[in-house]
């Protein structure tokens, strides 16, 4: 790789590493969300301590923060292999944000950007099993494990490059286990449905 290749993937963690979760519940004079409701910097804590305006700021917040150093990238560069390492950086760093403790959020938002970004026929069939599995089951980790268990499925169908695809399962695996402690709750039918937070 180029060093502007390795400039971009930098970039991208950067930029990923920046928690909005935690910004918008300073800003906003909230608790700090790694040490209070469910500990987790994302946006459903964020609307269990501030409400849906706060929580809407964060979803957006995570969302571009994948988006965004994907489509800087393709400025610069088309070959798949660089924008997937691109793709997974941005995701690493919200999972684990330098400027904060390597203390990041489950990756959702931030999941969904990066898929925009790199492909939006894999994104729309990703958000397509998020809003059914919602709608079927009021689970939103359900939903979201569902999405992002099928999207390098999606990625072989849409997108049949190596690179990708590798990336998604990668970032799908990671996603999952992030959520470890949703599917111990899931299997013990004790996970909350969308509406009860």
């Amino acid at each position: 790789m180029a060093a502007a290749d390795y400039a971009l993937i930098t970039l991208a963690y950067a930029l990923g590493s920046i928690s909005t979760a935690i910004l918008v519940c300073r800003l906003a004079g909230l608790p700090d969300p790694r040490t209070e409701g469910s500990n987790n910097p994302g946006a459903t804590n964020v609307l269990r301590l501030g409400g849906k305006k706060a929580a809407a700021a964060t979803l957006a917040g995570d969302f571009l923060k994948g988006l965004l150093p994907v489509l800087i990238a393709r400025l610069f560069t088309a070959e798949p292999a660089t924008l997937a390492l691109v793709a997974m950086a941005a995701f690493l760093g919200h999972l684990y944000p330098v400027f904060f403790g390597f203390r990041g959020g489950k990756g959702v938002a931030t999941a969904f950007g990066v898929l925009l970004g790199l492909t939006w026929p894999v994104a729309l069939a990703a958000l397509a099993t998020w809003l059914v599995m919602a709608k079927v089951f009021r689970i939103s980790s359900l939903s979201a494990l569902t999405a992002a268990a099928l999207a390098p499925v999606y990625a072989l169908w849409f997108s049949p490059q190596p690179a990708l695809v590798g990336m998604l399962t990668a970032m799908a695996a990671l996603l999952i286990w992030r959520h470890r402690s949703n599917i111990r709750n899931l299997l013990a039918g004790k996970e909350s449905h969308i509406g009860q937070e």
